[in-house]
């Protein structure tokens, strides 16, 4: 019987495996194509009906720097996204400490109401909050940008530092404790350096998110607090002639910026070993 069903299953997992790959492939053949266009145009001086444009530039980025004002955009950009992640890690580092040390009724209630910020497409919830910030005066502003931003932002910092806290012995600690260690010594000679990697992992993480966060960002800016997703946004549904090539290098800056701090985010972050230490985690746990 095991002679009949082995080659079976032999030639249903390579089918299943070929599938896998071929999907995979076609999927990144496309993203690259797509990529590749969009940078292709960006140096392009026209570009009508042939394989490659019919010269080379790179005027278009300058002409996007005056045109959509790029720089006043990074400004702002980087504003908003230093803000975030500065505020999630002040408050976010303490409260996840708070949650990975302390048990307290309606904990579980506390930890569902900061997956939802993250489970929920933000537009979910980005219209009643961009509803209340105008109300208050904030919409529209830098600083409302910010707050909105803080929402998902904060508790992402919590769930991603709960499980480096939890790794602590909390003996080491109570031996600091011991030795005449007050809270700051504490915290500034032990917990900071046994937390660093894991704060550097989900701040710069934040930072990634946050530079992409369009629907929130979208809801609650006015027209000089806009960070350069949304005003690509703009730049590609206003009304209005626009040279093709001139948003495709605004798009290509985009990408660039948001590339740059992902390879930054990745050179601390292994994906890889966060899924171990958290299954580590849940094994010691059960």
């Amino acid at each position: 019987m095991r002679d009949v069903i082995s080659p079976v299953r032999t030639l249903t997992d390579r089918i299943w495996v070929t599938f896998v790959w071929v999907v995979t492939g076609f999927f990144i053949v496309n993203l690259f194509a797509m990529i590749g266009t969009v940078i292709v145009s960006s140096l392009g001086t026209r570009w009508l009906g042939t394989w490659l444009p019919a010269g080379w530039t790179g005027n278009w980025y300058l002409s996007a720097w005056d045109e959509f004002q790029l720089g006043d955009l990074l400004t702002v950009t980087f504003e908003v996204v230093f803000a975030v992640v500065a505020l999630s890690g002040l408050i976010g580092i303490p409260a996840a400490y708070a949650l990975a040390r302390r048990d307290f009724p309606g904990k579980r209630v506390v930890m569902l109401l900061l997956l939802l910020p993250l489970i929920i497409p933000p537009i979910t919830y980005g219209i009643p909050l961009a509803t209340v910030l105008y109300v208050t005066g904030l919409g529209g502003t830098l600083n409302g940008v910010i707050l909105a931003n803080l929402v998902p932002a904060l508790p992402f910092v919590v769930l991603v530092m709960i499980p480096f806290i939890e790794q602590i012995d909390p003996r080491v600690e109570d031996a600091a404790r011991v030795f005449g260690a007050n809270t700051f010594r504490l915290f500034w000679h032990v917990l900071l350096p046994l937390l660093l990697p894991g704060a550097l992992a989900a701040l710069l993480l934040v930072l990634v998110r946050t530079i992409a966060m369009f629907e929130l960002t979208f809801l609650t800016a006015g027209p000089g607090d806009q960070t350069l997703v949304v005003a690509l946004y703009y730049a590609v549904f206003a009304a209005g002639v626009r040279a093709v090539q001139s948003i495709d290098a605004m798009a290509v800056v985009y990408m660039l910026t948001t590339l740059v701090w992902l390879i930054v985010a990745l050179r601390f972050v292994n994906p890889t070993q966060m899924v171990t230490r958290g299954k580590q985690q849940q094994t010691d746990n059960g």
